[in-house]
């Protein structure tokens, strides 16, 4: 079963969603790919990882670099969840090209995998901001590619850049 609840971030209002495991989804309301991967039958309910991912949302919108964790659980298919285990190792305050991310992978799961495929995978992130696939650039260093729309993505890495 999950559960849901909502939050007002300064880019926008944002569904959350968990089960019993961890986070499943953060999107921002009108989002592409909206609510992808919420279970039809979902509760509203506030529980210990909603509250949590909260908490981990107020630290960062006050322009600091959360110390603590959220339980997450991704859904999405192995190559995704590989593709968004990696979106977690990117420090706070820095960015990659998908290219970098497509050498990591490779490196850490001994196969290439084309700059494109991986950002297929990060365009699909269904979890928003935590996940931080704000961070991801194009080859030139253009802020491409943001289920969230261009504009969030340039106040998220605005905000983080004012550490």
């Amino acid at each position: 079963m999950q559960y849901i609840s909502r939050f007002h971030s300064p880019c926008g209002d944002i569904l959350l969603a968990a089960d019993q495991t961890g986070l499943t989804g953060l999107w921002f309301e009108g989002q592409k790919y909206f609510a992808a991967g919420l279970e039809a039958e979902h509760e509203e309910k506030e529980t210990s990882v909603l509250k949590q991912a909260k908490d981990w949302l107020d630290t960062y919108f006050s322009g600091k670099n959360p110390d603590f964790s959220v339980p997450l659980h991704f859904t999405g298919t192995d190559f995704q969840n590989k593709v968004w285990e990696l979106l977690c190792s990117i420090p706070y305050g820095e960015t990659k090209t998908y290219g970098e991310l497509a050498e990591q992978f490779a490196k850490k799961h001994g196969h290439k995998t084309s700059p494109r495929a991986v950002g297929s995978a990060v365009g699909h992130n269904r979890i928003s901001i935590i996940v931080p696939c704000h961070r991801i650039l194009g080859a030139d260093g253009s802020l491409t590619g943001y289920a969230g729309g261009i504009d969030r993505k340039k106040m998220l890495l605005e905000l983080e850049s004012e550490k």
